[in-house]
């Protein structure tokens, strides 16, 4: 007999060899239908594995964790094979595998799949769920396994990689066969409600040298509701899209003569912009920081100097050849800030010095990357250095976290968390080579997250390849888990660039340097609120904050007087003069999302007063003009 611990701690005694579906059946039948997997001592297994020795044991289910959810999507993504085998018969497979959210398949096929395809494919695949066919697991030698997959170049190329002594598992069912690891379900019908959700073209391995193939991606539920909820959530999706919002409300827009990842700013877009930007600069002000402009290109020896050229030159566009100097675009402005904080000497009674930049970074992104906003080759980082003495290092990161804290309750952001990213000790070579120094700042990070009694959690292989950091992690509307803000903990360039202040004792001392940015990029938190607000921006932040809209020509000129007095109190109205109804106007002015619309007509124009139309409470009634101006003015400054 062995002894299995469960994940409440309770023990149970099971024969050698008992399979981890024995186990839950043991337990009770009901968890035995839901579960798709196993922990073994943190190890995913497939409910067919045996235990074999004494072990803690976890039954993950759909519901419970991602590892039972993805062994649901892998189980699934074999049907989705199958039934492509069954209506393509001479189909080369690749890979498919579960995914966060689903899963997808890869297939060498002749031409791409359309709309009538997916339609048969869908309902083939569910004939094979309810054909319940069982799902067996098998392995083989690698000759053997290579002969099997006879005819299928991408499985044979993934077997010939492996160990020359392993030996090789496969998955069966009925008359379909895959490579696999697992792990997988007992068979097709324990899978409820399935759907294709779109196809795209993918180079096998993700290298643009190898051939396309045909990826489907699709989504299976144990319950026909979880479907429903999940399509209304990609509706929902879709429509906060910020790419369409952004077309929509005139915000940005990309042209192939300008390039992949390199979006233009449309007028209201660059109001957005230009809004933010003073509103952090006046923030950062308040709080003590110096704000300069530095070049968007450096000598390549800036960034060997730094170690970015070791550790991040594949992430940044080539070299320019110019007369004698190696020019690049920068991917990130800190050294520009190592040289002005060493430009002359400091004491210790100058520390710390704060140097912020709205800076102009470039990254080599991949053109099936770049995402409207959210994923630009050109970003404006909202960035700044810290020069600190060790003994401000803990005062100086609280301040960084009570900035953070304060724009967020600005902006309303509720739902986020604190990660304290770390590095990846079993992959060295991503990041600077100094035990001691990663050792010493993340502890002293640690350290100082508990002080401030921050509940955060730890991420290997997060940190930047110089230091540690503390992340922003914050939930979209759509449910998207994005970083936004930063500050991370730096030993490393202080020591390269030989920063120095000379300290009370009258010796030379290293500072410390703190990273952060608090809105992040400019461009990803401009698509963040996109898609938070769904284009209506709050009132100090839209673009056209009112809309006048007279009901004829004849109260044009009336209308033009209310115009003057809004902006000649900052307010940034607009007149719509044109010759179309008073209807139409209005409904054009909801769908731009203007927060407030001022109807003018003769009754209006006899009182000094406007009609107001609030974008949140639809019709407010006849308002003096200048009552109006004031409550602008109140809730602005309330802002």
């Amino acid at each position: 007999m062995i002894k299995i611990t469960l994940k409440d701690g309770s023990n149970m005694e099971v024969e050698q060899g008992t399979t981890i579906l024995e186990v839950a059946k043991k337990i009770s039948e009901g968890l035995a239908r839901m579960a798709t997997c196993g922990k073994v001592n943190g190890e995913v297994q497939d409910l067919r594995y045996k235990l074999e020795k004494d072990c803690e044991l976890t039954i993950e289910t759909f519901e419970s964790s991602l590892e039972g959810k993805k062994a649901y999507w892998h189980t699934s993504s074999h049907i989705l094979a199958q039934a492509v085998k069954r209506l393509f018969p001479n189909t080369k497979f690749a890979i498919g595998p579960a995914i966060d959210e689903g899963f997808y398949y890869d297939f060498d096929v002749e031409k791409p799949f359309s709309e009538e395809d997916k339609t048969k494919i869908e309902e083939e695949m569910k004939k094979i769920i309810k054909e319940n066919i069982e799902i067996e697991k098998f392995v083989l030698p690698k000759e053997e396994a290579i002969k099997l997959m006879e005819g299928q170049i991408y499985k044979q190329e993934l077997i010939r990689e492996l160990p020359e002594n392993e030996e090789i598992s496969f998955y069966k069912q009925g008359d379909f066969t895959d490579l696999c690891a697992g792990p997988h379900l007992e068979n097709t019908g324990k899978i409820k409600t399935i759907k294709i959700l779109s196809s795209s073209g993918a180079y096998w391995r993700g290298s643009e040298k190898n051939k396309m193939l045909q990826r489907i991606y699709a989504i299976s539920f144990p319950k026909a509701s979880q479907l429903e909820e999940y399509l209304a959530k990609l509706e929902d999706a879709k429509n906060r899209d910020h790419r369409k919002i952004g077309k929509e409300l005139e915000l940005f827009m990309t042209h192939e003569l300008v390039g992949s990842g390199l979006p233009m700013y449309l007028p209201n877009g660059a109001t957005v912009r230009r809004l933010l930007e003073r509103y952090i600069q006046d923030k950062e002000i308040a709080l003590g920081y110096k704000h300069v402009y530095t070049p968007s290109m450096a000598n390549v020896q800036l960034y060997k100097t730094s170690g970015h050229w070791d550790h991040y030159k594949e992430d940044m566009f080539p070299v320019m050849k110019m007369e004698n100097e190696e020019i690049v675009l920068r991917p990130m402005n800190c050294p520009h800030h190592m040289l002005i904080y060493k430009n002359k000497m400091h004491s210790y009674r100058d520390l710390p010095i704060r140097i912020g930049e709205l800076a102009h970074d470039f990254r080599y992104e991949a053109s099936g990357s770049v995402c409207g906003l959210e994923r630009v080759r050109e970003m404006c980082q909202n960035d700044a250095h810290l020069f600190v003495r060790p003994d401000q290092i803990k005062e100086e990161f609280r301040k960084v976290v009570n900035l953070i804290l304060s724009v967020y309750k600005d902006f309303g952001f509720k739902d986020y968390t604190f990660r304290l990213s770390l590095r990846d000790k079993e992959n060295k070579e991503k990041y600077f080579d100094n035990d001691e120094m990663w050792e010493k700042a993340e502890s002293q990070l640690r350290e100082i997250l508990k002080e401030l009694n921050l509940n955060f959690y730890e991420a290997e292989g997060e940190a930047a390849f110089y230091g540690p950091k503390l992340d922003v992690q914050i939930k979209t509307a759509i449910g998207h888990d994005i970083t936004i803000s930063t500050c991370q903990l730096d030993f490393l360039l202080p020591e390269r660039f030989e920063l120095e202040y000379i300290g009370e004792d009258g010796k030379p001392h290293r500072p410390v340097v703190i990273h952060r940015a608090i809105l992040g990029t400019l461009d990803r938190f401009i698509s963040f609120l996109i898609e938070e607000t769904k284009g209506a921006f709050p009132l100090w932040l839209s673009p056209i904050q009112v809309r006048i809209l007279p009901i004829a020509d004849k109260f044009v000129d009336y209308a033009k007087t209310v115009v003057e007095k809004l902006e000649s109190k900052g307010i940034r109205v607009e007149l719509d003069d044109r010759n179309e109804k008073i209807g139409y106007k209005i409904r054009e002015a909801q769908l731009q999302k203007i927060p407030y619309m001022l109807i003018v007509g003769e009754k209006e124009q006899e009182t000094n007063s406007v009609s107001v139309r609030s974008r949140e409470q639809g019709d407010i009634g006849a308002v003096e003009v200048e009552k109006f101006i004031q409550e602008i003015e109140e809730k602005l400054n309330n802002k």
